[in-house]
């Protein structure tokens, strides 16, 4: 079973994930086209950050940045020998359950354009392609989409 909660993400379990999710971030990505939240940022007021357990491990992170008319989800990572299980699902459903009791009427979210897992993931969801927004700049190697709450 997998429980997705409200975790800090300085939790040894969570920064572990968040380490090797900003590694891969390096490996695959320039690094000015990198705009993942610091490990301090996630602990920011207007982000609740998520992950997914399965026993008492934890195999998920996600966020929900709240934005001026809009949710933006962050730090999306699965750990590699939980993927397929449904783990990133999880932390999705309750990031919109999140934005839906805010009141926010849409989310967005960038992810790499090499991310094909990802992108098909969030099109599973209803996300659909979008334009840049807030600060991101229009670069080949992001994706932007949408959803609408």
């Amino acid at each position: 079973m997998i429980i997705v909660a409200i975790t800090d993400p300085h939790d040894p379990q969570a920064t572990t994930l968040l380490r090797q999710s900003h590694a891969l971030m390096q490996e695959l990505f320039p690094p000015e086209e990198n705009y993942y939240l610091s490990i301090d940022d996630l602990r920011a007021d207007d982000i609740h950050f998520y992950t997914a357990r399965i026993d008492e491990r934890i195999v998920g992170t996600g966020a929900l940045r709240v934005c001026d008319g809009y949710g933006e989800i962050k730090s999306m990572f699965v750990d590699t020998a939980a993927r397929g299980k449904g783990v990133a699902d999880a932390i999705l459903r309750q990031i919109e359950d999140q934005a839906r009791l805010l009141d926010l009427p849409i989310l967005k979210l960038e992810t790499g354009n090499i991310l094909h897992a990802a992108q098909k993931m969030y099109a599973r969801h209803g996300f659909t392609p979008c334009g840049p927004f807030g600060n991101y700049p229009a670069v080949k190697s992001s994706v932007f989409m949408e959803k609408t709450l």
